[in-house]
């Protein structure tokens, strides 16, 4: 049965990947919850009844006490028995079942499935974004961002329809109790909402304000711990460890600020709370006196009517930090929704097509490119390499090679003219497309955190092993291959490569894309390395 509630929601359901999302925080959120959005109404129907059920157990307090107080012992079972047992029966069987069924609905079908579909498609719409997106922010950042966005959405949807409507419920079912016995005996409970909601209102806008800033300066402490962690090698090489470490010192004491400013705000709207329930308390005990010293309240109803508002008094604390909860999810989204929320700088044209290659003929024609406002990098290029011909470009560091590669791949749009495949402009077919025909060996060249063979084949994720074999033999790279070995004893092609490739050398990295390039088997191959020093530059 489980398994078939869980397969209830299905987090990799396909979607529109390209679709902006919305830049307002309830708009954001809607976008990813509105897939899941019957089974909230389903949550929120559960809680409901449960909130009730729940509620009205405190009235059965009242009538039980009422029983003891009116009956003699030896008769009580006689003239109520039926009743009795029919009540534990209820209490019995009832309230586990509507416990299980809402944690079935809320544990079952919606939480895990909801955090693991925002985390999927916000992650797919981020790998859309333009290489420029990814090289102006930290890569531990935008991790950060994508993996806390699920949570946060999933925390304000669920608990907005779990935990405060199960609490209202509760606070219905005081008033209603009280009112019924006196509108005297009501009126403490119904000021003690007001203020109540007053402290609330007081409480959000400051809780909101101070989470994001404490979400932030926590993002921004991550990204120096990782950025730091990604570039070890040149820490160590450089003699800056004491340098690192005082850059995310200095990241951690900011944190650590803003994470206090909110605690303090925390503390004092915890003590003004304490001195509301307190004042509850004290005057609903002082009218139930009264008013059962008047004939006008039982035993049965003072402890009913005590026992909810000490029951209430007991969640109100919850209640606070469940809203700061909330908002402090607020604060994450709206982190996540500045960095997420951001139209695709390199997008298809609605009619692209692919890339068919015959020959592999390149032409610039009076390209122009500049990287940002700054002087162009490349002005009226014109450049044409026959298909089959090798070209070497040559040219002082930041003459434009490198932006020459880049832009025949379009990791970034050109600003005038055109560039032609086989006659076809590369802006008029699918990026796909494109970068499927072209091989590249970068001269910084980075390997991900997978197996030898994964990498070979990442650029043809369905080549057998013999395929794989005979590419790493053509790059000459079986022979350091086979002696290959990770720290949980995987060897050869199986040996992890470790993060960006750190346990091989530069030069054997190289011999990796070599031959990942070699099984791709692109039309056209792009090798790109760093010369001796004092000599012209290459690509």
């Amino acid at each position: 049965m489980l398994r078939f509630l869980e397969s209830r929601v299905d987090a990799f359901a396909p979607f529109s990947d390209t679709a902006m999302p919305p830049t307002s925080v309830s708009g954001f959120a809607w976008h990813y919850l509105r897939p899941v959005r019957g089974w909230l109404v389903v949550l929120l129907a559960v809680s409901v009844v449960v909130g009730a059920f729940e509620s009205s157990l405190y009235l059965l307090i009242g009538w039980f006490v009422n029983i003891l107080s009116s009956s003699a012992p030896e008769r009580v079972l006689a003239e109520h028995g039926w009743q009795l047992a029919g009540t534990a029966a209820l209490v019995l069987l009832l309230r586990p079942v509507l416990l299980t069924l809402h944690e079935l609905v809320s544990n079952q079908i919606v939480v895990p499935q909801l955090t693991t579909m925002i985390r999927w498609r916000t992650h797919l719409y981020t790998l859309r974004h333009a290489l420029s997106y990814f090289q102006g922010d930290f890569a531990g950042r935008l991790a950060n961002r994508i993996t806390q966005t699920g949570p946060a959405i999933r925390e304000i949807a669920v608990t907005t329809l779990d935990t405060l409507v199960y609490v209202a419920v509760y606070a219905v079912t005081a008033v209603g109790l009280f009112g019924s016995i006196s509108v005297w005996l009501a009126l403490p409970m119904i000021a003690w909402i007001g203020a109540y909601t007053g402290l609330l209102a007081f409480f959000v806008p400051r809780a909101q304000e101070r989470s994001l800033a404490n979400a932030e300066t926590r993002s921004v402490m991550v990204g120096r711990v990782v950025d730091s962690y990604t570039n070890i090698l040149t820490v160590k090489l450089f003699a800056r460890t004491d340098d690192e470490r005082s850059s995310v010192r200095d990241a951690l004491a900011a944190w650590m600020g803003a994470f206090l400013d909110l605690m303090r705000l925390i503390t004092g709207t915890t003590a003004m709370l304490g001195v509301l329930n307190s004042l509850l308390l004290v005057t609903t005990a002082a009218l139930s006196l009264l008013l059962w010293q008047e004939g006008r309240m039982t035993g049965g109803d003072t402890a009913a009517g005590l026992a909810l508002v000490m029951r209430i008094m007991a969640m109100s604390g919850w209640i606070m930090q469940t809203v700061r909860g909330i908002f402090e999810n607020v604060g994450v989204v709206q982190e996540s929704m500045a960095t997420i929320a951001r139209p695709h700088g390199l997008v298809d044209r609605p009619d692209a097509g692919e890339l068919r290659v015959a020959g592999g003929a390149i032409s610039f024609e009076d390209v122009r490119f500049s990287y940002g406002k700054g002087e162009p990098v490349l002005d009226g290029l014109r450049l044409s390499i026959r298909a089959g011909e090798k070209v070497g470009l040559v040219g002082p560091s930041g003459a434009g090679k490198s932006t020459i590669t880049s832009l025949l791949l379009r990791l970034h749009d050109i600003e005038g003219g055109r560039i032609l495949i086989d006659g076809q402009d590369i802006s008029a077919v699918t990026q796909d497309s494109l970068r499927r025909q072209v091989g590249v060996v970068t001269q910084d060249t980075s390997l991900l955190h997978r197996s030898i063979r994964q990498n070979i084949a990442y650029g043809r994720p369905d080549a057998d092993g013999d395929a794989i074999e005979r590419a790493a033999r053509l790059a000459h790279a079986d022979g350091f291959i086979a002696g290959l070995e990770d720290h949980k004893g995987r060897r050869g092609l199986d040996a992890h490569a470790g993060e960006r490739g750190v346990k091989l050398s530069g030069g054997q990295r190289q011999r990796i894309a070599i031959a990942r390039v070699i099984l791709k088997r692109p039309r056209r191959s792009i090798r790109r390395w760093k010369p001796p020093s004092r000599t012209p530059s290459t690509c």
